[in-house]
């Protein structure tokens, strides 16, 4: 080595090294995050009988196939303060309770059921335990009990967001 040359520095003062390392540090630093939120925000997995669940859609179609052959179509009210439900039904079938659906699109856990009871021709009455907000779905269908042990004969759906000042008008959907 001769006097002329230049002194090269020591490996960890260069750049290049750190940039590789940083390179590294990031890619991992990303993947620790990602598993850290898909385990922590985990939806679940595919369901062993996803092949049966994809069949049920042709009954849920025939049930809004049956409604629409009723003329069946439903009125909705929820009352944003006392939480009352009154649901008005036009057609031509009065079952003696209602099964009422509303379903939160992004999670299950916030899914809620209620049983509307007959009071007089064509309306019937529930009461939800809390308010509803934002968006959901909502399915109305004959009480499952009522059908001697069989499925429900007919679907009337609809979407909506609460609160909500209006009615709501539920319909076979197809």
């Amino acid at each position: 080595m001769s006097l002329s040359d230049p002194q090269v520095p020591p490996w960890y003062k260069q750049f290049w090294p750190w940039f590789l390392i940083a390179l590294l540090m990031s890619s991992v630093t990303f993947s620790m995050v990602y598993l850290a939120f898909s385990i922590r925000y985990f939806d679940g997995s595919v369901p062993d009988d996803y092949y049966k669940e994809g069949l049920a859609i042709n009954v849920q179609l025939e049930k809004q196939q049956r409604a629409e052959a009723l003329g069946l179509a439903a009125e909705l009210r929820i009352d944003a303060t006392t939480g009352d439900v009154v649901v008005t039904l036009d057609g031509d079938e009065r079952p003696e309770r209602l099964d009422l659906a509303l379903k939160f699109p992004t999670d299950g856990a916030r899914d809620r059921a209620l049983v509307l009871t007959h009071t007089r021709e064509g309306h019937y009455v529930g009461t939800l335990e809390r308010n509803l907000r934002y968006r959901w779905y909502l399915q109305l269908q004959p009480h499952a009990q009522d059908a001697s042990g069989q499925q429900p004969e007919w679907r009337l759906t609809g979407e909506a967001e609460f609160p909500r000042e209006t009615s709501l008008r539920l319909t076979p959907g197809l």
